[in-house]
């Protein structure tokens, strides 16, 4: 029989648009801890003190916020870790670069962290010695940091050839390159053989364990919902595509949640029981359970009622559906329902967020 392990399960908040409320973050931290997940990521798109501002210190309130949530984290038993992308730091890492990237480490040291994560996705990455740049900043991140563990997130962090489209071919080998420059210690997310990946098989995480020389910290891609596409729909139902036999074969499995806080924790506890349940998991059966144990029995009836509209149709289709599901979901007091009324006025559409910020 195969063995059957749940990995440490965690959460790294790096979606686009609009981010959760400092007081959502810490319910739904502790709402996770009680699930079975056992860290949290800070990294969402918007704090741009931690992308293109990244030299710039946070203001004082924000950073206030973030030694508020490390704490709350830390004593509710969750590690806590902050996401540092660097913007194109690899292109010139020496003089006065380095050094502001030096103080920034130290900055968020006086935070508190666990964990600290390097990301270099959703850059440029067509450099023929990318791996060798990005190497040696990790390994100064880790020479300094007082984390006890250091993650980094590759510029091509997934076979999907929408990143060569986007952000320039990847050079050849980059990730044998970089498996075999990085110190073993560091750990390395991985989105899948897609952005958005579809499953999980053992034959693509063999692969990508051995190209890199270590198991591989999935980035799971669901449910978050975020960009002008993913943002028109709620992403409820239970995970598939993440047999539980795939847990000795990864290092960690963390998952990007959605824009909204409170209704990804269904998809979050389905997560559980598909480790947990191994060959016996059933993604609806657990939906419906988890559901029941986080909405309550009427209105987890209701996003089972509604399931089709929320995550196939959309907030494009749903036409006059869409006012009858607002007063349907609006006399339910629960922040699940508000979540769901929220992004029926279209005030969780990225597109539209960008253009108001």
């Amino acid at each position: 029989m195969a063995e059957r392990m749940v990995p440490e399960l965690g959460v790294i908040e790096g979606y686009f648009g609009r981010p959760w409320t400092h007081a959502d973050r810490k319910q739904v931290v502790t709402r996770l801890r009680d699930l079975g997940f056992s860290w949290f990521h800070y990294a969402p798109k918007a704090d741009a003190f931690l992308r293109r501002r990244w030299r710039e210190p946070h203001p004082p309130a924000a950073f206030a916020e973030l030694a508020d949530l490390s704490a709350h984290c830390r004593s509710s038993g969750m590690r806590f870790g902050v996401g540092l992308s660097p913007y194109e730091l690899y292109r010139d890492f020496s003089g006065p670069a380095k050094a502001d990237f030096l103080a920034r480490l130290r900055a968020l040291d006086d935070i508190g962290l666990d964990d600290l994560a390097i990301l270099f996705d959703d850059t440029r990455g067509d450099v023929p010695d990318l791996a060798a740049r990005e190497a040696e900043i990790v390994h100064t991140a880790l020479a300094t940091t007082r984390a006890s563990r250091v993650v980094m997130c590759p510029t091509y962090y997934s076979d999907d050839r929408m990143l060569d489209v986007v952000f320039g071919e990847r050079p050849a080998g980059y990730l044998d390159d970089l498996g075999r420059r990085l110190d073993p210690r560091v750990g390395v997310y991985w989105t899948g053989e897609e952005i958005c990946a579809r499953e999980f098989g053992l034959g693509h995480l063999a692969r990508v364990a051995d190209a890199l020389r270590r198991k591989p910290t999935l980035w799971d891609n669901y449910p978050v919902n975020d960009g002008p596409r993913m943002s028109r729909f709620l992403h409820l139902r239970g995970f598939t595509g993440r047999p539980g036999a795939i847990g000795p074969h990864v290092a960690a499995h963390v998952i990007n949640p959605a824009l909204q806080p409170y209704l990804t924790l269904i998809p979050a506890a389905t997560l559980v029981a598909s480790y947990r349940e191994g060959s016996a998991y059933s993604y609806m059966r657990a939906f419906r359970d988890a559901a029941h144990a986080l909405a309550g029995p009427e209105l987890a009836g209701l996003l089972e009622d509604d399931l089709h509209a929320l995550q196939d149709q959309g907030i494009d289709h749903l036409g006059g559906e869409r006012e009858r599901l607002r007063q349907r979901y609006g006399a339910v007091s629960h922040p699940m329902a508000a979540e769901v009324v929220r992004w029926l006025d279209g005030a969780d559409t990225v597109d539209r967020w960008v253009e108001a910020n």
